[in-house]
Order: structure tokens, then sequence, then C-alpha cells
């Protein structure tokens, strides 16, 4: 049997071997949710992403950060009460990450590592316990209920006052577990949120819950004296199992669309198998712990752990939760896989390319902690209205209880105690953030990753396009043609173009790739390529220049690349005018040439993108005025334009001339959406009031962009600015919905006809009906192109 198909040896699956431990980073304690920055003053500093547990409304999050900021150590705390997360920027030197999460515990909080394993964990605690409240309290109610039945339907008389004292004490008994247990973490987040100075949703929920625990705790101990003849036992208990029901619902619903948001970004395998290069001896080892040049087997059923070309074995990957792609690409040896993809049919032995930050996998977790870690403009105005909000809550509340004093004294506590409930402010804390959520988890799903969440704000405002053409409107599987080269003997012509591949190896643009798709190509009979290339003609695959050949390689936006040999010969790739003054004899798009000298030279095949036709349709049928910028020449810019039905373009155009175009549109008040790829691009991508990179783009663009079009399909451009659209409808919605309920439950409160239970029942009736309203935006549909409506 070969090294390939031999079964994995289990004596070293328990734990790695002491050169992987030698080989870990220092810092591989905050591995996986922590990036590394300098600090003003050249200190090292590490931004950490944290999940969050126990938010319940818009002023924990700033409870939160305030907590965190006066530790020793911290530079910035930044939390999104949405996605509850936490990004967290301290220096380690002054203080530890366990220190900070003690901190944030002592304001009434949990966090652990953005990691999927502590994330799950959490998740499956806080599960557990809003499941094990709600029992409590639906089970006490219902005991509760049983004991205060006979005082609505007895008639005056039919109990006696001792009966009546001992169904009292009764519901005393089984109430006050309720308080402890069930109703426990809002008495501690109030006091948390009341230490800092702030009102949150718990403040008025504990005050009406105590107030009307203590005076019928009062009537019991002394009926007939300063409390009444009223107990509320029934409505404290009723009014913590609604409340804690509709919260169960909601944390439900929030973790949804967190297991979706996080498979957008994928999973890697706990551990890998590494074998030796003589492919015999195999070792198991965490997939952080991988290098470069490894040679790992990775069975079917499991994720790639890193980027990586296939050496042996066929398959087909699941790339759906990373492209966007919903049919499983084949995989053979020569192809490369995507850390996080699905490995479906057969186990692959495959050589890593690329490792931990450097992966897609990597970034796109990048992405998606940036964005969940960002607060919208929607979302930092219900924090501003939230507080104020809950302070005049308490203060109607009292100026109530003062009012019934003169009306009906006995009704007083009652009153005040359903005006404090109703008046609650979760559905207000809930509109925007559910709805982001919802609508970040369906883009991710359908293959559009955001870096910042309010670009959503910025898409539902747009009114024009700005497209690029090389790898964005056109499709970038192109393929080279060669089409001409000097009169070189052949060994020049094989240095030549062995120099060609490696510069664009070391580019992302599309021609680059194009490049490397026709000189490298598949088959048996091909000599094998050390990045799992293969190179076609018969050119010796050793002789490829290494790293050290080079003293430099430098990509020139819209230009190309020049390359500096140890010899100190200059070796340019890209555009001819660029490449070399002497004109070429033959029409090309890319040229190589060495101290000014023309080589060799290619013309490229080049067509639309299957969808770009009835997207740029659906642009229009939106009301959008679509636009073509390319720095590309103008025979070919102006037959692509006319193909995909573009009136407006520019060719020749210089990364500076789009900026230059962009600034004027928006000079004239446009609110301009720029789609790109290249590193050429990225001046531009900045500059758009909102902008979305190609998922195969430079990652210069991709940084700059503000989401990312993982899929490549031009047609889900469409349907994201059509979910900004719903987004911003249903945030209206939801605060419509929010402001309604309470104008028309304030004043039946205080007028008395709102018992303390149906306030509470109203309250998390309103906070469900949010939720589920914001959940809608996770569903996709299919974009209708006449209309250009999903």
């Amino acid at each position: 049997m070969s090294a390939f198909l031999a079964p994995a040896g289990p004596a070293e699956a328990e734990s790695p071997s002491r050169s992987d431990l030698e080989r870990a980073s220092p810092d591989a304690e905050l591995s996986g949710f922590t990036e590394w920055e300098q600090g003003a003053d050249g200190t090292r500093l590490a931004r950490s992403q944290l999940r969050l547990a126990g938010m319940h409304c818009a002023a924990c999050a700033e409870i939160i950060e305030q907590a965190l900021v006066r530790c020793a150590g911290v530079v910035e705390a930044r939390v999104n009460g949405a996605s509850e997360r936490l990004s967290l920027l301290w220096n380690p030197q002054r203080t530890s990450l366990s220190a900070l999460q003690d901190a944030i515990r002592r304001a009434g909080y949990e966090a652990v590592p953005d990691l999927a394993a502590p994330a799950r964990k959490l998740r499956k605690q806080a599960h557990r316990q809003a499941l094990w409240r709600l029992f409590v309290a639906g089970f006490l109610m219902m005991q509760v209920m049983m004991l205060a039945w006979p005082s609505y339907v007895a008639e005056p008389g039919e109990i006696t006052p001792d009966q009546l004292q001992l169904l009292n004490w009764g519901q005393w008994v089984l109430t006050l577990p309720a308080m402890l247990l069930a109703a426990g973490p809002f008495f501690s987040a109030a006091w948390a949120q009341l230490r800092q100075r702030k009102a949150g949703m718990d403040v008025p929920v504990s005050l009406g819950l105590l107030v009307a625990f203590v005076a019928s705790t009062g009537v019991t101990l002394d009926p007939g004296g300063p409390f009444g003849h009223e107990v509320y036992y029934d409505s404290v208990t009723m009014f913590l199992s609604f409340l804690l029901a509709g919260r169960y619902l909601e944390l439900r619903a929030r973790q949804r669309a967190a297991e979706a948001l996080e498979q957008g970004a994928a999973h890697l395998p706990d551990k890998v198998e590494r074998l030796d290069p003589d492919g015999r001896t195999q070792d198991w080892v965490r997939p952080e712990l991988l290098q470069v040049g490894d040679l790992i087997r990775v069975p079917a059923g499991q994720s790639f752990p890193a980027d990586a070309v296939v050496t042996q074995g066929a398959s087909a990957a699941d790339e759906a939760l990373l492209s966007g792609e919903a049919t499983p690409q084949p995989k053979a040896a020569g192809d490369a896989v995507l850390a996080g993809s699905l490995n479906l049919q057969a186990p692959l032995l495959l050589r890593v390319t690329r490792v931990g930050e450097d992966t897609r996998h990597a970034a796109i977790v990048r992405l998606m902690r940036q964005a969940l870690t960002q607060r919208p403009g929607e979302l930092r105005m219900a924090d501003r209205v939230a507080g104020p909000f809950i302070w005049a809550v308490l203060l109607i509340a009292g100026l109530a209880a003062v009012a019934w004093q003169f009306v009906d004294p006995s009704r007083a506590l009652a009153v005040s105690v359903a005006v404090l409930i109703v008046t609650c402010p979760c559905a207000l804390s809930l509109a925007a953030p559910s709805a982001w959520l919802g609508a970040a988890g369906g883009l991710a799903r359908r293959g559009v990753l955001l870096s910042r969440l309010d670009a959503l704000e910025h898409l539902a405002r747009v009114d024009t396009l700005v497209l690029d053409k090389t790898g964005t409107l056109s499709d970038e599987r192109t393929h080279a043609q060669p089409c001409w080269s000097a009169a070189l003997p052949q060994a020049r012509h094989d240095e030549a173009l062995l120099h060609a591949v490696a510069l664009a190896q070391a580019s992302r643009h599309p021609r680059a790739q194009g490049l490397l798709r026709s000189v490298m190509q598949p088959g048996e009979a091909a000599q094998a390529v050390p990045d799992g290339g293969r190179f076609a003609g018969g050119l010796d695959p050793q002789a490829l220049p290494t790293a050290d050949h080079w003293q430099r390689i430098q990509e020139f936006p819209g230009q190309g690349l020049l390359g500096v040999d140890a010899d100190g010969r200059s070796w340019r790739l890209g555009s001819p005018a660029w490449v070399s003054t002497t004109p070429l004899p033959v029409a090309a798009q890319l040229a190589l040439s060495l101290d000014g000298e023309a080589l060799l030279a290619w013309r490229f095949e080049e067509g639309l993108r299957d969808d770009a036709k009835a997207a740029v349709q659906a642009m229009r049928a939106r009301g959008l005025r679509v636009l073509l910028l390319s720095g590309d020449a103008l025979p070919r810019v102006a037959e692509l334009a006319e193909a995909a039905g573009i009136d407006e373009w520019q060719a020749a155009a210089s990364p500076e001339d789009k900026l230059t175009h962009v600034r004027a549109l928006q000079q004239a008040g446009h609110r301009v959406l720029m789609l790109g790829d290249g590193i050429n691009d990225a001046p531009v991508l900045a500059q758009a009031d909102v902008s979305l990179a190609m998922g195969q783009g430079a990652e210069l663009a991709r940084a700059r962009a503000d989401g990312i079009l993982l899929s490549g399909r031009l047609l889900d451009v469409v349907a994201t600015l059509q979910k900004a659209d719903d987004t911003r409808r249903v945030i209206r919605q939801n605060l419509a919905w929010a402001a309604a309920y309470n104008a028309a439950c304030i004043p039946l409160a205080l007028v008395g006809w709102l018992p303390p239970w149906a306030a509470g029942l109203g309250m998390a009736l309103s906070s469900l009906l949010v939720v589920a309203n914001a959940m809608r935006l996770g569903r996709n549909g299919d974009v209708d192109v006449k209309t250009g409506r999903a």
C-alpha cells in the first residue's frame, strides 16, 4: 500500500511534537483571534477579538467599553451589541487577557476569545442558562397562579383573612426563588449599569420587579399596613416568565444569525495529518503549526487546514462558504485548494502553499470580525436614543405613582409598575441591530461579505455604479496566447519565459494569472512545478527563478511588475507601452522586456462574465447610472461596453483618471458604488461612497473595499443593493412599531387599564415581533432582471 493510502498512526495524535512547540509563535496563546499593531510610541499592541454574553440592550455596549478603558494597558475597546463582539486594543506588557476578562465579568458580562470552540461553548452555556431560567420562572408562575386564582373568583367574604394570609405566604415562598434565580441576572446587570451611571433596559425591569415584590412582601407581613392589601406575586412571576420567554427566543435568533455568519468564514479542523518529505512517516499537529512546503493528507469529510496544492489523488471540494459557489469543484493533481473548504469525496495529498494569516480563510475571518465589531450609524443613533428614553421612563413612572396617590392610593403601585414595564425600550434597542444581523447573514450565505455593516446604509442610497473592466466586467479566466517573440535562441527564450512566470506569480492581476494558466498546463506527461503547477513545452521547472534570485520585485498599479535580479538586470512584465519604448510588431496586451528590450508578448482572448449583461440591465432597471472606467485600449473597452449594454465609458484611464472621475461624480451630488479588483482600483475603491471588490482580486483592493464579492457573480451586486433597501425598510418598520407600541400602551398604563402582567406580555411580544421581522432579511431570492428586484 502506498504512503498516500497508509493508515494514520495514533501514537502521535494526542499532542504536537517538541519541534512543533519550538516552531510555534511565542504569541500562540493569542493566536487565531489577535492581530498585532504598532502603537504611536512604537509599543507592540494586540488587537484581540472576543465574544460576549449577557448583553440585552444598547447601554450594555457602553458599560463594557467603560469598564475596559479604565483598565491599565487598554488603548481602545469597541463593542457591537448586535453581534455581541468586542474589538480590544491592548498592551500585553501591562496587563493580561484573563485580567481583562475579569473586568468584563465584574461589569456583569462574560467574554471568551473569538474562536470557534470557545464561541460554541459560550453559546451553549448561554442557551442552557436561558432555558433553565425560563423553566424556573414558568413553573413557579403556574404554582403562584394556582394560589392566586381563589382571590379572583371568590365572592366577598368567602375567603377568611387567615386563609387569604396563608395563600399570600404560599405565593411569597414560590415567588422568592423566581426573584433570586430567574430574575437574578436582571438585578446584577442593573446594579452594574447604575454603578457606571448608565441606565439600560435592565434598570426599569429590575425596578418594576423589585417594587412589586417588596410591596407585596409588606402586605404579606403586615396586612392592612402602609402597603395596602393587594399583592402582586402573580404579576411579578407572569411578567418575569413573559420577559424570559421573549429573551430566550431573541437569544435563539441571535445564535442562529451568529452561526450563519460563522459559516461564511468556515472553520479549520482541530488536528491535521502531516507527512515527512518521503511521505511515509506521519504526525498529527494543530493547523497553526503547519508551514509552507509541508506535506499533509486530508481525508474525505474534513476541511482543508491551509491553502495548498494537490500533489496526489482526485476529489471534489465544497467552497460554497468561501466563494458562494454552490457546485462542488473538482480537484486533481496540480489544483489549488482553499483553507476552510471541505474535501467531499476521497483523501488527498497536499503541499501547503499559504498558512495562518496569509490564507484566504484568514482574510475572510478578519473581514467578518471587522464588520461585526463596528457600530453602524443607525445603531449609534439607537444607542443615543435609548439612554435618555430610559430616564424618561423612570420619571414618568414616578410621576404616575405620585398622581395616583391622589386618585386611588391602592392602585398607585400597580400603575407605576405597569408604566415601568410597558415602556422598557426592548423593541427600540433591537430595531436596528436585529436588522443588520439578519441582512449580514443573508449576504454571507449568498457570497457577499461586508467588511463594514454600515456599508448597507450607503448602498441603499447609491445612484451611480462605476465598473472596472478586466477581472470585473470581463471574465478573469482569460487565457494568454503567445503572439510574438524576439529572434532569440531557444535557451534565451526559455530564460525569458521563466522570468515572466516568476514575475506573474507575484501579481493577482487577471492577465498575470492568465499567463500562468497558459504556461502551466495540467497533464501527466508534464513535469511538476514546486508550487503545484505544471510547465508545458518541456521547460525545466527547476530553473524557475527563486526568491533569492531577485533583489526586489515591485508592482506598479495600472502598468505592471518590475523585477531586478541578482545581476542588476531589470525585467519588466506588463503593459507593452510601459515595458518598452520600442513598438511591438503586433498588437498585444502583455509584454516582457529585459533592460528595456522587448523579448516576449502575449495577446488575450477576453469575454464578458456570463451574467454581466443581465446585471447591467438590472442595475438600470433600478434607476442606477452605470459607467465603465478601464485602463485598457479604446477598441477593446468600446467592444465590451457595447456588449454589456453600457453607454458611458472611458478607455486608457490611469488610476489617477479613475479617481478624478469618481470625485467629479461625487462633487456633482452623485452617490457612487465602485466595483473593481486590481491594485490600480484601490484608490478609487477607497474614494467611492461604498465599494465592493471581486473575491479573486488583489489583496490591496480587497483591503480598501467595504465588502468582497466572493461569489464573483455580478447579479449578486444587484441582490446586495436590494438587501440594503430591504434592511432600511425593515429598520423603519421596527422603529415605527416600537414608537406606536409605546404611544398606545403608555396611556393605557397611566390610566390603570393595563395591569403589570399584561404590560409584560406586551413588551415580550413587541420584542419578538421586531426580531421576527428582522430575521426575514436572512432569506435570499433570485433577482428579476427586468425590475432589478430580488
